[in-house]
């Protein structure tokens, strides 16, 4: 009985590891898990025995401090990290250096690597920044909340890809790969908002310390260095810097991510002998099946490892790895400390509402990214295809890409990451954030609405 109790449970065990593994596989899991933490953040910020300690622990103090006997506080690192501040300036770095990784791997290799695949999705992402920034300011020009344009800019590759997996066939492969590219050039565009508009006062000394830094880890790129802990010792000093410098420290990911090698320490040649030689010293060794692997057996085994994985450029290995935290566990951790919103009765309404003092940041982020991404993705993508400075994906219809680019307006995390630089009035942030949620979830229906309809029209004919 108790074998036979041992053997289900393994075997349920097996099958909810392998269900749990195919579930982080899935393109649309990242999606799912956000959206779970959304709505998890959401009930902490309103629920009445939640709340409090909600936002309590968000304003948690962090920074490590030596106080004298008087009670003076003689240092302190970092200066005001509270438990916020450290999940969007410590935990995102790590995302915005995956997000570097990645618009350096499409650069170099990937779908941004030539002008001809380039063109599309770079126009199509400067179209889809351009008017939701333009109709955002059409309702605040002028007002306080003026300085917001960047949130409504952002397209959510998370969620957008997620969608699109979740609707399979019913959208053309070339489509998904546009979408894929436009998100990318998008997170690029970000990027440089950030950098540009919503930075502090700079500190001139830490910022060109930064940049010396990066000056020497890039030399040590050039002359060859592939060891590992040589970019990412620095890479902690330039955020330590970035921080200090008035220049949000994010984006020390992102320039670090730039100076990552991709050419792998050891050549094909180099890899192909080598494995050659190893193979046959596991033929010279001697044992039973039931003895394999012996020590001198696993020794092997771990030196091809090390050559296999040292065979593959650093930036490859890096984003593999990290891809899977960023996804599930940075992300979720960033929406559960940036989506809760206290809601009160007419909340919904309030963001709405428009002033000529503050103007009306719910409107311009709404219809931002309701209609003004899809609107300028569509737009850019139809006059660089006339013009004939770029070619339509193949299979492809102009509706069918509408439908796309509706998705291109779910802007959640970089939208929610530019709307907490924007504002530093709370009632401003939080209006923004609900407008977010509210914008990106009807652009999501929208677009997938329009995909399933158009693919149901075709089966027809």
């Amino acid at each position: 009985m108790r074998l036979f109790s041992a053997y289900r449970w393994t075997r349920s065990y097996h099958r909810l590891s392998t269900r749990g593994h195919s579930f982080i596989k899935a393109p649309w899991a990242g999606g799912v898990v956000l959206l779970l933490c959304v709505v998890i953040a959401m009930l902490l910020a309103n629920l009445p025995f939640t709340a409090d300690f909600y936002h309590h622990l968000l304003e948690t103090d962090l920074s490590l401090a030596i106080k004298s006997p008087d009670g003076s506080i003689d240092w302190l690192f970092p200066e005001g990290m509270t438990v916020e501040k450290f999940i969007n300036d410590g935990l995102m770095v790590v995302f915005f250096f995956t997000v570097g990784l990645e618009i350096k791997r499409e650069v170099v290799c990937g779908q941004l690597s030539s002008v001809k695949r380039a063109i599309l999705p770079v126009v199509a992402a400067a179209g889809g920044m351009l008017a939701p920034a333009l109709i955002y300011l059409c309702f605040n020009s002028g007002t306080a909340s003026m300085n917001g344009w960047g949130i409504p800019t952002a397209t959510d590759i998370a969620f957008a890809i997620g969608i699109l997996s979740m609707l399979g066939d019913r959208v053309p492969a070339s489509l998904k790969i546009f979408l894929t590219a436009l998100a990318i050039a998008d997170d690029l565009g970000a990027i440089l908002v950030i950098a540009l508009f919503y930075g502090g006062k700079v500190q001139i000394f830490c910022l060109l310390t930064a940049f010396l830094v990066m000056g020497l880890v890039f030399f040590m790129n050039r002359m060859g260095e592939k060891r590992m802990f040589a970019y990412l010792v620095p890479a902690a000093a330039v955020w330590t810097l970035f921080y200090y410098s008035g220049v949000h420290s994010t984006l020390s990911g992102v320039a670090m991510a730039m100076l990552i090698p991709m050419t792998p320490r050891y050549s094909k040649e180099y890899f192909v002998h080598k494995m050659q030689r190893l193979n046959q010293m596991l033929d010279a060794f001697d044992c039973s099946k039931e003895d394999f692997p012996n020590e001198e057996h696993r020794e092997c085994l771990r030196y091809m490892s090390r050559l296999a994985s040292r065979s593959v450029g650093m930036s490859y290995r890096l984003e593999n790895a990290l891809a899977p935290y960023v996804t599930f566990l940075i992300m979720p951790i960033f929406a559960l400390a940036n989506a809760g919103v206290h809601i009160s009765s007419s909340e919904y309404l309030n963001i709405f509402h428009f002033s000529h003092e503050i103007g009306s940041v719910g409107m311009g982020v709404f219809f931002g990214l309701l209609i003004g991404k899809p609107l300028g993705i569509f737009t850019a993508s139809y006059c660089a295809v006339k013009a004939r400075v770029a070619e339509m994906p193949q299979g492809a219809t102009w509706r069918m890409l509408l439908a796309v680019a509706c998705l291109g307006g779910i802007g959640f995390t970089m939208s929610l990451f530019v709307d907490s630089l924007a504002f530093t009035d709370s009632d401003l942030i939080d209006r923004g954030k609900i407008a977010i949620l509210m914008g990106s979830t009807a652009a999501a229906i929208l677009g997938s609405l329009c995909i399933v309809a158009l693919s149901r029209k075709k089966t027809q004919r």
